[in-house]
């Protein structure tokens, strides 16, 4: 009795197994024939990436990556088996160069852009060639290279024209310095790197509009480091007690500035000027800190860099000509995103007419430059 039923437990429990297999198999086949056909079961199968490579991790890059993904949006990327993606670096050459050789690597990479951190570094545009050699497509954003070294190592340059926003910022703080009554003395500029591209551009462009009146006393790097941003600002103080204006390159310098300025009690003799945006430069703009801003548009960048890289992965030479109908001039391969003069709401020392720029720019108060920035969810640009 014993041993006939634990047979028959056993046939049973057999042909249980069986038909939870047969099931389980009929569940998965629509499954993997999804899987094998690229169907919407599995969407990332064979999906392609165009990959962003920023110079440093900066909130400035928040504001590109929320173009990025509307730039997704406005040419469908999705449905055509691509995606956009943002990879930060640690604001090291090196770290620029490794990341691109291991973009090299990976077979699902169809198009690059970079924000090269060294516009002279011969080993960075070295990396960008051999991405290109791969069939990979190849720009810069925000940063470019040295155009006389290396433009053949990207094909375009999507971002602001840096030299023409340090005049506009030249010219903006030249209209102050002359409201306060102080046509000449010297000034200090604080930046990143001195050898950027987008760094020694602006700088430059400052050092022409404001003229033989004003002397550039130094130009202080900082590599980044916020610490060393602040100190830069007390050594310059303490080091030239008699400047009229100090100038922040990079969006962190903003910030770092008017805190120092603030610490030393400084303020009433200085100029602050500034390149970008970030939340806590508005706020001390906002607090009587920061005298103007020139903002460039990051959101732009990002929906641009989608809309280049598109169209060149996919051969859209009507696109192409569009973005760049000057192709074959001097700098005909430079797409240009726009710049904001932005000034404070209460009392500014600056009027649109006062600025006088070939190129467009837009002028705008601070509120309402945050107006804009809540349309797209942004805290800083």
């Amino acid at each position: 009795m014993t041993i006939t039923s634990s047979i028959s437990n056993t046939g049973s429990l057999t042909a249980f197994l069986r038909a939870a297999a047969l099931l389980a198999v009929a569940t998965l086949l629509p499954l993997l024939a999804g899987c094998g056909s690229g169907g919407p079961a599995s969407p990332t199968v064979g999906t392609k990436r165009f990959v962003f490579l920023t110079n440093t991790d900066d909130p400035f890059w928040d504001a590109c990556n929320a173009g990025l993904v509307e730039g997704a949006k406005q040419v469908g990327l999705a449905a055509k088996n691509l995606r956009m993606v943002m990879e930060k670096n640690d604001a090291t050459t090196q770290g620029q160069i490794e990341r691109l050789r291991q973009f090299g690597s990976q077979a699902d990479i169809v198009g690059v852009a970079v924000s090269a951190i060294q516009a002279d570094n011969a080993a960075l545009a070295e990396e960008m060639r051999n991405l290109a050699k791969k069939g990979i497509k190849v720009i810069t954003v925000d940063g470019d290279l040295n155009r006389e070294k290396f433009r053949d190592a990207r094909a375009y340059y999507v971002g602001s024209d840096n030299a023409v926003a340090g005049r506009l910022l030249g010219q903006a703080t030249k209209a102050i310095l002359a409201a306060r009554g102080k046509d000449r003395g010297g000034y200090v500029q604080f930046v990143g790197f001195t050898d950027n591209d987008n760094a020694r551009s602006r700088m430059d462009g400052v050092r022409d509009a404001l003229g033989t009146g004003y002397t550039e006393v130094d130009r202080m790097a900082d590599q980044t480091d916020l610490s060393r941003a602040r100190d830069n600002v007390r050594t310059a103080l303490g080091n030239h007690p008699d400047v009229v204006a100090l100038f922040g390159i990079w969006s962190y310098n903003a910030p770092a500035i008017a805190e120092v300025v603030e610490e030393r009690s400084v303020r009433d003799r200085l100029t602050i000027a500034t390149f970008d945006a970030q939340a806590a430069a508005l706020d001390r703009m906002a607090a009587g800190k920061i005298d103007v801003m020139v903002v460039q548009n990051p959101f732009e960048m990002g929906v641009q860099t989608v809309r280049l890289l598109l169209a060149m992965h996919t051969d859209d030479t009507a696109t192409l000509a569009e973005m760049f109908p000057n192709a074959a001039g001097p700098d005909g391969d430079v797409f240009t995103t726009g710049l904001r003069v932005v000034v404070p709401d209460e009392k500014p020392l600056l009027e649109r007419d006062q600025i006088e720029l070939a190129q467009p720019f837009e002028f705008l108060s601070l509120s309402a430059f945050r107006a804009w920035l809540a349309k797209y969810g942004l805290s800083s640009s």
